[in-house]
């Protein structure tokens, strides 16, 4: 029995759930998939699971902390030129390359987002609104959208805020987190900063408790959220079925001369360390991540995959409303977050005192100095100068 654990959405268990049987018929092996919330796959402790499951569904920034603490195998022992050749050729964006670290391959690309907007195309069309293309033009969206008792929604929980500020970052130019300099300097941050306070004074009320999944769960069901500028991209809200179908595209751009460039999300699938079976749990898992199960199967189940053949395919456009075709560029252009050992921990901290800063008024400089004073801290060329 190979056992696994995903987050639990549709987007994720969906896909896995429906290859259980079709692949105990075809190999005979039996798997069995568990599941667990959005938290813990994307701050959690991933070593709790990686002890109790032959593979795991994570967030790409962990694969620094999962290879120096050995809670992964490094897949490289498994993946001849074929196989790197097939992915590199399918990649989306940076998602391949995310899970790379110290010159080994701790996952493989299964799933694949990144934060974009999404609308209503009905609500908008009805009072003779547009989507916005600016940021700008997103604030000024919320004070004629509110004449028609429509709101824009932003997921702001600490989590997604945290996301957002580096989107933002990103789309003025930025690139936290890479480089030699601070994360953050404090004349970036104040711009940076300002434009979430903006977005916070401008937003639904319920969206700091909001995130993406609440988000687009309140559009599906209510007709008073419009337009959201940010959140991670969900194929299960656009597809042709959907009961109010939800359009996703670019994110707003803000520096004049450069296109939105957001955080970069999505899933990979890793083998455990203390797996009893490793080459079993890796053969399930290319399965999960071959083009053709990827563009066919994990599609139709509900899933949003990791492989681009997927993201091109005619029929799953077709399906999906466009959905992956029109938020490929997004995702190509992404910006992907550090992934050395650390930075999860560090992440989740900074998103905690960023909600002071953004919703209690919490004094920003202080923030800044925290945040680019513990992230010097793991910054891997001082980190190997303290050990």
């Amino acid at each position: 029995m190979i056992t696994g654990v995903a987050w639990d959405h549709k987007r994720c268990w969906g896909p896995l759930e429906a290859s259980v049987e079709p692949y105990r018929t075809l190999t005979g092996q039996a798997v069995r998939w568990d599941r667990r919330d959005l938290y813990s796959f994307g701050e959690g402790d991933l070593s709790t699971f990686a002890d109790r499951y032959d593979l795991v569904i994570f967030d790409h920034p962990f694969v620094g902390d999962a290879c120096s603490k050995h809670w992964l195998l490094d897949l490289s022992q498994f993946l001849d030129a074929h196989d790197r050749q097939m992915f590199g050729e399918n990649a989306v964006g940076a998602s391949w390359r995310s899970y790379s670290y110290n010159g080994g391959i701790w996952a493989l690309p299964i799933d694949t987002a990144a934060q974009t907007a999404a609308w209503r195309v009905d609500l908008l069309e009805r009072h003779d609104l547009a989507a916005p293309r600016s940021l700008d033009e997103v604030l000024a969206l919320s004070g004629r959208a509110s004449a028609h008792g429509l709101s824009i929604g932003w997921p702001s929980v600490p989590t997604d805020l945290m996301c957002t500020m580096l989107s933002v970052a990103a789309s003025i130019g930025l690139k936290p987190g890479h480089g030699h300099g601070d994360f953050l300097s404090f004349a970036d941050a104040c711009t940076v900063v300002g434009y979430l306070k903006a977005l916070s004074k401008a937003a639904h009320p319920n969206s700091k408790h909001w995130n993406p999944i609440r988000c687009l769960d309140h559009m599906a069901a209510n007709d008073d959220v419009a337009y959201v500028p940010y959140l991670f991209n969900y194929v299960n809200y656009s597809t042709v079925d959907a009961p109010r179908c939800i359009t996703f595209g670019a994110a707003p751009t803000i520096a004049i001369d450069l296109p939105a460039s957001t955080i970069l999300g999505g899933a990979g699938i890793g083998v455990s360390a203390r797996s009893a079976n490793p080459k079993a749990a890796f053969d399930y898992a290319m399965h999960l991540c071959s083009p053709r199960y990827q563009s066919t199967e994990y599609v139709s189940a509900g899933g949003q995959p990791g492989s681009r053949s997927a993201w091109q395919s005619d029929e799953c456009n077709r399906i999906s409303g466009g959905f992956f075709r029109n938020t490929l560029p997004v995702l190509d252009q992404a910006y992907l977050r550090p992934t050395h050992p650390g930075f999860v921990p560090f992440f989740h901290d900074a998103t905690l005192r960023l909600a002071a800063v953004v919703f209690e008024d919490a004094p920003l400089r202080p923030f800044i100095d925290w945040l680019n004073g513990h992230y010097e801290q793991i910054r891997p060329e001082t980190a190997a100068a303290a050990s």
